[in-house]
């Protein structure tokens, strides 16, 4: 019971972050918040509590493929692609291709997908 205690202690911030990130997710939902203030406020609640790096090192404690997840999403490559494909639905949507924008995103989600399993094999086999 004492390690599940010193986990607590360790994330504590972490973890209220993560409860009060799904809390304002569904108050804002329910009451019709903007979903563009609501992401900002989920960002900023998420980077002051540290949320993002505790669920990064969450996803490190999975035995064998947990830290070779990590270590992908952490790759700027990853980062630079998904940046660049915002950057580029957010001209496209402004000119009218919303529909081929859907599209691309699909194609570069799975694109990112296929690059994480096939880092995570490479680097079992």
């Amino acid at each position: 019971m004492t390690r599940f205690v010193q986990f607590l202690h360790n994330y504590r911030n972490a973890i209220l972050a993560w409860l009060f990130i799904a809390g304002l997710i569904v108050v804002g939902i329910e009451l019709g918040m903007d979903r563009t203030v609501l992401g900002f406020v989920v960002v900023i609640v998420g980077l002051l509590g540290e949320a993002f790096t505790a669920l990064m090192a969450w996803i490190a404690l999975i035995p064998v493929v947990g830290p070779l997840i990590a270590k992908v999403l952490a790759l700027p490559f990853f980062w630079l692609l998904n940046g660049i494909g915002y950057l580029a639905s957010f001209v496209a949507i402004k000119q009218g291709f919303a529909r081929d924008v859907i599209n691309t995103r699909v194609l570069t989600v799975t694109l990112l997908i296929g690059v994480t399993i096939g880092y995570i094999l490479g680097k079992l086999l």
